[in-house]
């Protein structure tokens, strides 16, 4: 599958969201899918894009997405994904959600953070009403929302919410794990050979409740004088609580092996939030074999059997929290409690939850799961394998030429022969000053790619858009082969003349000028096309096209396009050839006139249509979407004929 997540916070962010997006990122890709991550933040690597955000007012380290509609529904109208999963609900959150409704494509929303609870640590408790209803319309929008316990579940539900599911957690247990106890760290701390220490890990915050902890570090110091407290992380109340609490150790943010020193290095978590939806720090301290110190909800409502595995006392029960942080100070490294926690760890791997994600977004958008072929296949992107494949009219040097989509269909075919029958390169748009692009030059490294790796012949027949290899022909460049027409024999023994057609469109022929003028003007026929689709995607209806429906309705236009195909029809004929593929008038057709089978390739800018020779011999002419499509369902079905990789009616 194709999906786009959406998000506020993502890698190098550190929390729970950051982290659980990522782990699910990394799982899809090893599972085959494309993801894209769309994010805040001001850098970007390979298959993320950057938006625009604000620091939250008086939590800096929090960033709020700004809405994007307009990027959003631009992107996805050329980019369209299987599914999108939207993580976060700010506006960049909610502007996803729009764009995703108007264009019609399934997303799936997920609830990671009680915001509307956190009001009250900010002394707003009244606007928590309000909060919760913003968000209820937020996630309604949704086909389905997705939270990581069950008690999240219960209570969405109870106030209104629909179609919520859990999508649990999973943990590192060779990055997080008690072998990485490091001695010389503990004495940073102050911390003798055999004392304990109690850790605090999460965003220094009002909404985890630290002010309990630090009460309960108190009463663990009464009790046993050498304890040391940690607090790993950052956030608005650092600062207050390292000057109040100058006997705590406050070690900043700590990422990957570094966090999992700190982990293992100590012995009690106190975890004393009571606003998570989760909590993954009381996970990643159970597989470093902590005593887990908590309230009974969320993660260690799941997974943690108070007195056997970790210790847990009552929401909102704070002298109950003490008392467990004191008697977790007994628990020295290698007990059996904290062997179990351990050991149930053990048993959360990334693997299940990706696999369950998984199949959520395959649901909302209608994809049956494949049949448990190995890892390894799924990774791969299916191949078509043909005789010929034939491209024309890809016009590269243009806005409006859809290079992705070229690449990627190539990605699909494994051909002994590529044709490429003219108007590839558009010299004339280059000419009046038309940008290339870095998508442009990745349709030529693919045919590059196409005839080394998979040894394909490559037959370039120059158009009138890249007229100016008229000059070279025939030339010949290791398998690449330029020239101005083309025979081509069929497995099956018949003769079809390739040409791209300019010589028979008169206006092109000998009025350069007028068809100059004429592709200016299809070029703004294109520009307002882009426009007066984009407004048609906001009112949720699909792709409109202006330059077909000029041809189909301007008398003239007909009568062009038939005097056109007649004149190609009897070259073929004369030519002694069974039938023509031409392209030119980015009109795809494929039909029998009497003897002569006449086929156009269309084009890349719109059509998105290509010609393909199949193993009998057979030709046919497919359109990108439905090809790929086609293509899926084979993969994921073996007992479907390649036959069955028929399309629709060429359409955008």
């Amino acid at each position: 599958m194709k999906i786009d997540i959406v998000t506020d916070t993502f890698a190098p962010d550190v929390n729970g969201v950051a982290m659980t997006l990522g782990r699910l990122c990394d799982g899809l890709k090893l599972r085959g899918h494309r993801v894209h991550v769309i994010h805040t933040g001001e850098f970007a690597k390979p298959g993320e894009t950057c938006s625009p955000s604000i620091p939250l007012p008086g939590y800096k380290e929090v960033r709020v997405g700004l809405p994007e509609p307009f990027k959003l529904r631009s992107r996805w109208m050329k980019k369209r994904p299987d599914a999108i999963y939207v993580a976060t609900e700010s506006p960049l959150g909610k502007s996803a959600l729009k764009a995703a409704d108007a264009l019609g494509i399934p997303v799936a929303t997920g609830f990671h953070t009680n915001f509307h609870q956190y009001m009250e640590q900010y002394r707003m408790g009244g606007l928590q009403p309000v909060a919760m209803a913003y968000l209820r319309r937020f996630h309604q929008r949704a086909d389905c929302t997705l939270t990581p316990s069950q008690d999240v579940v219960d209570k969405l539900v109870a106030e209104g919410f629909n179609n919520v599911y859990r999508l649990g957690r999973g943990v590192d247990t060779v990055l997080y794990a008690p072998g990485k106890r490091c001695e010389v760290l503990r004495a940073t701390w102050g911390a003798s050979p055999g004392a304990a220490v109690a850790v605090i890990v999460g965003r220094v915050a009002a909404e985890k409740n630290l002010d309990l902890a630090m009460l309960a570090f108190e009463r663990m110091r009464q009790a046993v004088p050498d304890v040391q407290c940690v607090v790993v992380g950052d956030g608005p109340l650092r600062d207050r609580l390292s000057e109040k609490y100058a006997s705590v150790h406050f070690a900043g943010v700590q990422l990957g092996e570094d966090l999992a020193k700190h982990y293992a290095s100590a012995d009690v978590l106190l975890f004393p939030s009571e606003t998570e939806t989760f909590g993954n720090v009381l996970l990643e301290s159970m597989a470093s074999g902590l005593v887990t110190v908590s309230y009974d909800y969320a993660a260690a409502g799941l997974h943690v059997q108070s007195g056997e595995n970790g210790l847990k006392a009552d929401k909102g029960d704070a002298e109950g929290f003490i008392k467990n942080a004191i008697t977790a100070l007994a628990f020295r490294p290698n007990h059996q409690l904290r062997v179990a926690a351990r050991e149930v760890a053990e048993t959360l791997g990334w693997d299940q939850v990706v696999k369950e994600f998984e199949s959520r977004l395959e649901t909302i958008a209608g994809i049956k799961p494949a049949t448990v072929p190995p890892p390894c296949k799924l990774s791969k992107r299916p191949k078509f394998e043909c005789n010929t494949v034939v491209l024309s009219d890809i016009h590269l040097g243009t806005v409006d030429s859809k290079a992705n989509e070229v690449v990627d269909f190539l990605k699909h075919i494994r051909c002994k022969k590529l044709v490429l029958n003219g108007d590839i390169i558009d010299g004339w748009a280059l000419r009046r000053g038309g940008k290339w692009s870095s998508r442009h030059s990745r349709v030529i490294r693919k045919v590059l790619k196409m005839t080394e790796k998979d040894d394909t012949q490559v037959i370039y027949l120059r158009g009138n858009h890249d007229d100016i290899l008229e000059r070279f022909l025939p030339l010949t460049f290791g398998k690449i082969r330029f020239t101005k027409e083309y025979i081509h024999t069929t497995e099956s023994g018949k003769r079809y003349l390739v040409v791209h057609g300019d010589g028979f469109d008169s206006v092109s022929t000998n009025h350069q000028w007028i068809a100059s003028l004429g592709a200016v003007g299809y070029d703004f026929l294109l520009g307002v096309n882009r426009f007066y689709n984009m407004w048609r995607s906001w009112q949720g209806k699909e792709y409109f096209s202006l330059s077909k429906r000029v041809k189909a309705k301007v008398k003239s236009a007909v009568s062009f396009i038939d005097r056109y195909e007649e004149l190609l029809q009897n070259l073929a004929r004369h030519k002694k050839c069974d039938g023509i593929i031409c392209g030119h008038i980015h009109t795809p057709e494929d039909k029998q006139v009497g003897d002569i089978h006449y086929l156009n390739s269309g084009d890349w800018v719109e059509s998105l249509t290509a010609i393909i020779e199949h193993h009998d011999g057979r030709m046919e002419l497919v359109q990108y979407e439905s090809f790929l499509k086609s293509l899926r369902e084979t993969a994921t079905n073996p007992q479907v004929e390649a036959a069955a990789l028929r399309p629709s009616e060429p359409s955008h």
